[in-house]
C-alpha cells in the first residue's frame, strides 16, 4: 500500500508536536521540583525547669588528719656512752625529766684543769697590774695577761655547757614512745634514744575549697569523727596556710583539739563536718540540668521558644540537685531535657515544666 505524501507530512506532524509536548512536560517538572523548598523538622519537645530560691543548709564534709600537736624525736646532743638511761616504753613524763646521761668524766677533769690554769693566770694578772703602775711592764704586756685569763674563762664556758648537754632531757611533757638504745651504748647527734609526743592535745588539718575560704572564721569549731570510733570530736580552728594549694585550689586549715580520753592517734583518717549559716536564698537545680564545658559549666535559658546556653557557677551537690552561685535569677526557666540534641539560638517546644 503507498503513501501520498500528504499522508507521510501528517505522520511526521503529529510525531514532532508529540515530542515537543514531553518536552515541555519534563522541563516543568524539572522547574517544579527546583522551586520546591525542603520541609524544616518540627522543634523538639523538652522539660523545663523553673527556677526558684530555697533556704540551703551549708554543712560540707571533707577528709581529714590527725597530727601530734607537739612531737619529737629524742637526740644526744654530743657523743659519748650512755651511763643512764631512763625512757621506759609508753611512760608519761613531765617537761624537763632526765632520761638519759652521757659520761662526762673527762668533760669534769678538763673543767678542773682549766679552773687551776685560770687561778694561776688570774694571779699572774695581779702582779701585772702592780707593775704596770710603777711602769714595771708595758701595757701590751699586761692586756695579753688579761687575754689569756678571759680565754680561760671562755674555755671553761665551753666545758660547763658540754658537761650540761650529757644530760637529755625531755623537751615537753608528754609519752615516750619506742626505746631505740640500751644503757652502755655509744651514741652520737645522729643516734634516736627514743620519741615522744603531746597526747592530751593533738591537731586536725584539713583543706577546705577555695570557694568557702571566704566564710572560715578563726576560732569557728569543727567536728569530726574518726575510723573504729564512734565519738563525734570538736575542733577549733588556729590557723590557715598563707596560700592556696595551685593542684587542687584548696586552703590548708589547722584546728586544735582536746584529746582528754587520748583515743586520737596521730596519722589517723577523720571525717570532718563543717557547717555555715543557711544561706535562705539558694538556687537550687537538677544536675542534669548542668552541660559540663571543657572550662566551665553551662545550663540551657528557655525564652519564648527560643534558648540561650548560659555559663554558671555551682556550689554545693547533693544526690539529684546542684547549687548555682551565678549565672542564674529566680524565675528563669531552663532546659532539663535532651540536652546534647539542641544548638545555641535554636527552637524548642516545653513539653513538662516542672518547679
Amino acid at each position: 500500500m503507498k503513501c501520498t505524501f500528504s499522508q507521510a507530512l501528517f505522520v511526521f506532524f503529529c510525531i514532532g508536536f508529540s515530542a515537543f509536548i514531553l518536552t515541555g512536560c519534563k522541563g516543568n517538572k524539572k522547574k517544579i521540583a527546583a522551586d520546591a523548598k525542603p520541609v524544616a523538622p518540627p522543634p523538639p519537645k523538652v522539660d523545663g525547669y523553673i527556677i526558684k530560691t530555697t533556704t540551703l543548709s551549708q554543712d560540707i564534709e571533707l577528709p581529714g588528719t590527725v597530727i601530734a600537736n607537739e612531737a619529737t624525736e629524742i637526740h644526744p646532743e654530743i657523743s659519748g656512752r650512755l651511763t643512764y638511761l631512763n625512757a621506759t616504753e609508753g611512760r608519761n613524763v613531765s617537761q624537763g625529766t632526765l632520761l638519759a646521761k652521757i659520761y662526762d668524766g673527762d668533760l669534769r677533769a678538763q673543767l678542773q684543769k682549766l679552773n687551776i690554769q685560770l687561778q694561776v693566770q688570774e694571779q699572774t694578772a695581779k702582779r701585772y697590774e702592780e707593775l704596770l703602775k710603777i711602769n714595771g711592764v708595758s701595757q701590751q704586756e699586761y692586756d695579753m695577761i688579761v687575754l689569756q685569763s678571759n680565754n680561760l674563762k671562755a674555755d671553761m664556758e665551753i666545758v660547763r655547757s658540754n658537761i650540761m648537754r650529757t644530760e637529755i632531757k625531755a623537751p615537753f611533757s608528754g609519752t615516750l614512745g619506742l626505746k631505740m638504745v640500751s644503757p652502755g651504748a655509744y651514741v652520737s647527734p645522729q643516734t634516736v634514744i627514743t620519741t615522744i609526743r603531746q597526747k592530751n592535745m593533738v591537731k586536725l588539718d584539713f583543706t577546705l575549697p577555695e570557694k568557702f575560704t571566704s566564710r572560715l572564721q578563726p576560732g569557728q569549731v569543727v567536728s569530726f569523727t574518726t575510723e573504729g570510733n564512734s565519738k563525734t570530736y570538736q575542733a577549733k580552728v588556729i590557723a590557715t596556710e598563707s596560700g592556696m594549694q595551685e593542684e587542687n585550689r584548696s586552703l590548708m586549715v589547722r584546728s586544735l583539739v582536746i584529746n582528754n580520753d587520748n583515743n586520737l592517734l596521730p596519722g589517723a583518717f577523720a571525717k570532718v563536718k563543717l557547717g555555715f549559716a543557711p544561706d535562705p536564698d539558694a538556687i537550687m537545680i537538677p544536675s542534669q540540668a548542668i552541660v559540663p564545658q571543657a572550662r566551665g559549666k553551662q545550663v540551657v535559658l528557655y525564652n519564648g521558644g527560643n534558648i540561650k546556653f548560659v555559663p554558671v557557677e555551682t556550689g554545693l551537690r547533693d544526690s539529684s540537685f546542684v547549687q548555682v552561685t551565678k549565672g542564674l535569677q529566680p524565675g528563669d526557666t531552663i532546659i532539663t531535657t535532651g540536652l546534647m540534641s539542641l544548638k545555641p539560638n535554636g527552637k524548642v517546644v516545653l513539653n513538662k515544666v516542672k518547679n
